[in-house]
């Protein structure tokens, strides 16, 4: 298959996940408006689950039909960076007040399991081999679906706390306008599912005909075409004024990306996925468990002024980190 070819059909992909993507958080802030949850909570349960699932498909296809554990374990994990890198965009949209500024401490929470289950990657990378496990499974595998479910209880807990008395639900569950939302937001679901389960292939076909490594292109193209469902999400949510709808899906699709993971080690036979991967990967989840401190930083300090009028130096510090750790990931793919 051609160079172009190649590139036409991962635009093509590109297309349907990012107008899926679009109809996703307009029915998901619907239906935020009409059960009374939070924009946050909404964004990091509901839309980053949904907006992940090309990872997810990517990431099963590429461990069972491609046989290439390398582009699964990069394209998760650069997903998880391409994401925080993303936040910088918002930062710049945000001209009223900067993003940190506005933005609620809650999202410090789930930032937070974001840095503990990288971690976790990062130390499963190192390992290798040397790692325990049972049944072709690595350790880290119940212990990321583990945290995951915590983060999720953990942060719907934190933010019914910081509710309003008396908030809640303003339609009730059989509403028919609501049932529509839900039925909208379900047929977009599949259709990025669909063409997250395209990508892996073409992934494979473009490192064979560039002769670049399977962990670069999942690390950098993989990534970017599978995450244009979050960023077509975040920029609907900031042309709604839900801000922290917008954070709460980059934070959340990180952790679901995360345990993405533990998922695709179910799938692959051979032995645990991450004593397969090469240990480039190991710099990317260091630089994701940085780039999430440099958010927490931000949550926290709340940075008021702008570099060059543009941006806050949290998200300079977010641009940097990516465009290191992309260049590590192809001089050593090289």
């Amino acid at each position: 298959m051609t160079l172009w070819l190649l590139l036409l059909q991962f635009g093509l992909c590109g297309l349907v996940i990012g107008r899926a993507g679009f109809v996703l958080s307009r029915s998901a802030d619907r239906i935020a408006q009409a059960t009374g949850l939070t924009g946050g909570w909404v964004g990091l349960a509901l839309l980053a689950t949904v907006t992940s699932l090309p990872e997810l498909a990517s990431g099963i296809s590429a461990v069972t039909v491609v046989a290439a554990p390398n582009l699964a374990v990069g394209n998760a994990l650069g997903a998880c960076v391409f994401n925080l890198l993303f936040l910088a965009v918002v930062d710049a949209l945000q001209r009223r007040q900067p993003m940190y500024a506005a933005a609620s401490t809650a999202h410090l929470l789930s930032a937070g399991f974001g840095v503990v289950m990288l971690g976790f990657v990062a130390m499963s990378l190192l390992m290798a081999g040397g790692a325990p496990t049972a049944f072709n499974l690595g350790f880290y595998t119940p212990a990321l679906l583990a945290l995951y479910l915590l983060a999720l209880r953990s942060v719907f807990a934190h933010e019914r706390a910081l509710q309003p008395a008396g908030a809640g639900a303003t339609l009730p569950l059989a509403d028919p306008s609501l049932r529509a939302e839900w039925r909208r937001f379900g047929l977009a679901a599949v259709a990025v599912l669909a063409a997250g389960s395209w990508l892996p292939g073409l992934a494979s076909q473009l490192a064979a005909t560039m002769g670049w490594s399977r962990s670069f292109v999942g690390t950098v193209f993989m990534a970017l075409v599978t995450t244009l469902p979050e960023m077509a999400v975040t920029l609907s949510a900031l042309r709604l004024g839900a801000l922290d709808m917008a954070i709460g899906n980059l934070l959340g699709s990180n952790l679901f990306n995360v345990t993405i993971l533990a998922i695709d080690d179910l799938f692959y036979r051979h032995r645990p996925l991450l004593a397969d991967a090469a240990p480039v990967h190991a710099g990317t989840a260091v630089a994701g468990v940085m780039m999430t401190g440099l958010v927490m930083i931000g949550l926290v300090m709340r940075p008021q002024g702008r570099v060059l009028r543009v941006t806050s130096w949290v998200s300079i510090g977010l641009v940097a980190a990516y465009g290191l750790n992309a260049a590590l990931v192809f001089l050593a793919a090289g």
